[in-house]
Parts: structure tokens; C-alpha cells; sequence
């Protein structure tokens, strides 16, 4: 088993992760998070943060280390590419662009669109549509596929279902939240002081617009998952056995 990954709150400090947003916006629910005021904003209570966050850490690694993925989510401009280099670290899918409607509730029509555009990737480059269009033809295939990677490339490898989706702000993608609950799949959410932590699985209560806030967070996901593939790789005991055996 692998040791718990341990959230060190002077990182988060450091980070501007307790800066929550002005008093005049909070959410109540999010009344036991925080620790007090400075001016008209509300300061987030770091020792929650780091609780919470390692709770996060633990649900990651353990659906990683059985075998399934964590859908990486933030349509947010600041957090885009961090959440793009994360998936591309640690091989996960991920949507930075764009949240379609049905991502996860309606797999069967976006498996077409994903199953269309794989198929016309390899009609590209085994030169198949050169052969037989004119260029200005190829350049509109090419055009398509270019567009369709836009809304699809972070999920054309996505396996079935994600186990957990980690989503960088709750509100600004509510909708891949609203899915996620639908399906009974855990999320894992930063929520600053506007937010509503009852919405998701694992709330993380803290800064959700700062980026140094956000790419200290992915950080720390990115252990996470790493720690679950290491147990993928370790040999099942007979505990391991029995465990699985009674779920």
C-alpha cells in the first residue's frame, strides 16, 4: 500500500489557496471552511483544505490503482493548461475547451462522434482521402478533423466511464458536475466561498481562480494518480484477494 499523500498547508499559504472570494458572495454551506475575514473578503480555513484535499488525494489513488481513470476537467481560461499538462503527464482524459452536453450521460452518440473522428485520422494520414479528393477537399476534411479535435481530443481514449472526475471550479463547470451525480461518479472539486461543497463527492475548499493556487493542486493530483498506477504494478496479496472478494 502506498503511504498517504501528506498536504503540506505552508504550500497552500504560499499559494494564495485561503483567499476566498468578497463576503457579499459566500455560500453558507461553506460556513464551516472558513476562518474569518480581512476586509470584504473571506479567508479560507487552510487546515480543512489540507484535510479535505488529502481525502481527495486518497480516492484518486485508490481508483487509479484499480484500474480506472480520472476525467480531468476545467473550461476555465487560467486553468486550461495546467489541467491539459496534468492529462498529458499522466495519460488521462481531459475537456479544456468545451463541455457537450451528454459527455457522460449520453456516451453512445459521443462515442459516434469520437469513433468518426478516429476513423477519419487514419483515412488522413494512411493518405487514403488524398487519393481520392482534391485538395481542396482534403484541406475541408482536415479542416473538420482539426475542429472536432478541439471538442474531442482529450476523450477520443477514454475507456468506458471515468472513475473519479476532478473539476477545477464547481460553478464555471456545473455541467460536468451535474453529469458526473447523474452517473454516480465521485467528483473531486475545489470550491471557493461562493460555492456549494454538498454539489460534489470530495470538496476542496479553497481558491479556485488563483493559478499558482490551481497548478499546486494539480501538483498533487498528479502524485495521486501516479501513486495508483505504482499499485497497479504491485502483486495482489491474499488481504488484496479477500478484500475484492467482498465488494
Amino acid at each position: 500500500m502506498a503511504s498517504k499523500i501528506e498536504v503540506d498547508a505552508k504550500k497552500l499559504l504560499e499559494a494564495g489557496a485561503h483567499f476566498g472570494h468578497k463576503t457579499s458572495r459566500w455560500h453558507p454551506a461553506m460556513r464551516p471552511f472558513i476562518h474569518g475575514k480581512r476586509g470584504d473578503t473571506h479567508i479560507i480555513d487552510l487546515t480543512t483544505t489540507a484535510d479535505s484535499l488529502e481525502k481527495a488525494l486518497e480516492i484518486i489513488t485508490k481508483k487509479v490503482a484499480n484500474g480506472g481513470q480520472v476525467l480531468l476537467v476545467s473550461t476555465k481560461r487560467q486553468a486550461k493548461e495546467p489541467i491539459e499538462n496534468l492529462a498529458k503527464e499522466t495519460g488521462m482524459p481531459y475537456v479544456v475547451n468545451r463541455w457537450l452536453g451528454g459527455m457522460l450521460t449520453n456516451k453512445k452518440t459521443i462515442g459516434e462522434r469520437v469513433k468518426y473522428l478516429k476513423k477519419q485520422e487514419d483515412r488522413m494520414s494512411s493518405g487514403e482521402l488524398e487519393k481520392k479528393y482534391s485538395k481542396l477537399e482534403v484541406q475541408n476534411y482536415q479542416e473538420e478533423i482539426d475542429e472536432m479535435n478541439v471538442l474531442y481530443s482529450g476523450i477520443k481514449d477514454m475507456a468506458g466511464y471515468p472513475k473519479v472526475v476532478f473539476v477545477v471550479d464547481i460553478l464555471h463547470d456545473k455541467n460536468a458536475v451535474s453529469e458526473a451525480n447523474k452517473l454516480n461518479i465521485p467528483v473531486v472539486g475545489l470550491v471557493d466561498t461562493n460555492g456549494d461543497p454538498r454539489t460534489i463527492s470530495y470538496p476542496v475548499p479553497c481558491n479556485d481562480d488563483a493559478l499558482k493556487t490551481i497548478q499546486l493542486v494539480c501538483d498533487y493530483v498528479k502524485q495521486a494518480i501516479e501513486a495508483g498506477k505504482a499499485l497497479q504494478k504491485q502483486p495482489k496479496t491474499d488481504k488484496d484477494v479477500k478484500s475484492e472478494g467482498k465488494k
